[in-house]
């Protein structure tokens, strides 16, 4: 009954519809930035490889292949911990399903730190890449299901901005680690990690459960208390519960606290309505999830934080010391960008943010390729094109922080339908992770096959790229609630265009973000998800 009422005042306009722009959830807030900190894991485990790599080298005396494979096998681990977690979290639940990563990696990263020898260190890396591989999928998938609308890109993007800390905070760690003995350094660099996965899983046990998670198990009670606590509004607490009722199949007349779910297994028909047999809609999503997350790493992201040292030794920097302190500025400007970029992503767009972040990747990676390519062939110090080099790898990080990186993450999480949602960010992760391992494993090798430079020049003609791909298939998202967005996708190129304008946007859009229950904003029904 309540949902009836809703539906008729959205109807009738009777919301004002100049109404000032909600004031951020507080609860809502609390509740993304515990789930986010996962990402902190990942992000540690990057920074600190990178320092922690030269000294590996040195204790262990290995070759710099085995560098590669310890540095980016763990990109190659993580899609299994993506995998299990996808299913996991449709099983036990988000929540519980964030609290098994954390003890996951907590596990790998002890044995890490105890490592007596390169074969017991890469075991230590695979403990850690399934915790990972965890933590990877469930933090956007949570955030973006308890975000309110009008927030949920600033709130999804948290994950990567805990990501960045923990990159800088590896960063960090290697410089402040280096001080001590070659064989106690590395090891603490790399045992340290294990402190953040502690305090992650006692902290999440005061998150509350993700109401679409709740809701598909027949618990529509709990999902409207919830509901209640991290919305806007009443109204678009309610709105919300029509929402993922219609969505998940339940008749909006139940209204109990408990309904009887037909129990399915798990995943049961997704494979297929992804893979063998989409919708025009449900396929557009896909190839431009895939796409979005290909792209991220294959512009060479992970290159260029995890071997920062040897980028800035080969612009002509030899010191120990001073690699590391130029990596720490590495971290601190990718986590002043990303911190911007989540002020942005709900007043600008995903759109026009992640065009203009690509277009900043071109330029800084061919000013990069240029100045290393006149380092490399110059005898003599060029001191001009050593700071050229730093300032282009600066530039870099920043670009791709305010708006490749996090708006990969928020994108990719809320164009899913919540049938799909699970599995459908679950291959996206293992795109992204993939794609960054062979990155990662290659470009030692890559450098010394084309040169530095060379790569680089690589990097910039696949950003290219990428650039042409955002701006053929992906329409805007923001200001749609998760429902709604499925409807922007399917006509790939008139969409896009569309949405630049803004013309993709809900028509019967209040001002605080409601839309009208039942209508795509054309004035037409909303198409059957069954």
């Amino acid at each position: 009954m309540a949902e009836a009422e809703v539906a008729a005042a959205l109807t009738n306009n009777e919301f004002e519809p100049h109404q000032k722009k909600p004031s951020r959830n507080k609860y809502a807030l609390a509740c993304a930035m515990l789930a986010s900190m996962t990402s902190i894991l990942l992000g540690y485990d990057i920074g600190v490889m990178s320092g922690a790599a030269m000294y590996i080298k040195r204790d262990l005396r290995i070759s710099d292949v085995k560098i590669e494979i310890l540095a980016g096998i763990i990109n190659l681990y993580s899609p299994i911990g993506s995998y299990i977690a996808g299913r996991t979290s449709d099983w036990i639940g988000r929540r519980y399903t964030i609290i098994l990563a954390a003890v996951i990696f907590f596990v790998g990263a002890i044995l890490m730190g105890f490592s007596p020898n390169y074969a017991f260190l890469m075991f230590g890396r695979f403990v850690a890449g399934i915790g990972i591989g965890f933590a990877f999928l469930i933090a956007p998938v949570y955030t973006s299901e308890i975000s309110p609308t009008s927030s949920r890109g600033f709130l999804s993007s948290l994950p990567e901005v805990f990501l960045n800390g923990g990159i800088l905070l590896g960063y960090i760690s290697n410089y402040a680690f280096s001080k001590l003995s070659l064989r106690m350094g590395w090891r603490l660099m790399l045992g340290v990690g294990a402190i953040p996965s502690m305090f992650l899983a006692v902290a999440v046990l005061a998150m509350p459960e993700s109401p679409r998670w709740l809701v598909s198990q027949g618990r529509i009670g709990e999902a409207r208390k919830i509901l209640n606590k991290i919305s806007d509004s009443k109204q678009e607490a309610h709105q919300r519960l029509a929402d993922i009722k219609d969505t998940a199949g339940i008749p909006q007349e139940c209204n109990d606290d408990v309904v009887p779910i037909t129990k399915k297994k798990q995943g049961k028909g997704v494979w297929k309505e992804l893979l063998l047999y989409p919708t025009p809609a449900v396929r557009h999503i896909f190839i431009a999830s895939l796409g979005i997350h290909f792209f991220a790493q294959a512009t060479g992201i992970d290159a260029v934080v995890l071997y920062s040292p040897r980028i800035f030794e080969k612009a002509g920097i030899k010191s120990d010391n001073k690699k590391l302190l130029a990596t720490v500025a590495v971290g601190f400007v990718k986590t002043v960008f990303i911190l911007v970029a989540t002020f942005f992503l709900d007043r600008v767009g995903r759109r026009k943010l992640l065009l203009s972040s690509v277009s900043g990747l071109i330029i800084s990676l061919l000013t990069l390729a240029v100045s290393l390519t006149v380092v490399n062939r110059s005898k003599t110090t060029l001191n001009w094109a050593i700071g050229l080099s730093i300032a282009s790898v600066l530039s870099y990080v920043g670009s791709f922080s305010i708006g490749s990186g996090p708006i990969t993450w928020v994108y990719s999480s809320e164009i899913f339908p919540l049938r799909l949602r699970a599995q459908g960010v679950a291959i996206g992760a293992v795109v992204n992770r993939v794609t960054s391992g062979v990155i990662s494993m290659t470009f030692l090798s890559l450098t010394k096959a084309i040169t530095t430079g060379g790569a680089f020049f690589l990097f910039a003609g696949i950003a290219a790229a990428a650039w042409v791909f955002h701006y053929t298939l992906l329409p805007e998202t923001r200001g749609k609630t998760l429902e709604e967005i499925e409807g922007s996708f399917g006509n790939f190129c008139r969409k896009s265009k569309n949405s630049a304008n803004g013309e993709g946007l809900n028509r019967n859009s209040t001002g605080n973000g409601q839309i009208q229950l039942g209508t795509n904003g054309q004035n037409q029904p909303l198409a059957s998800v069954d």
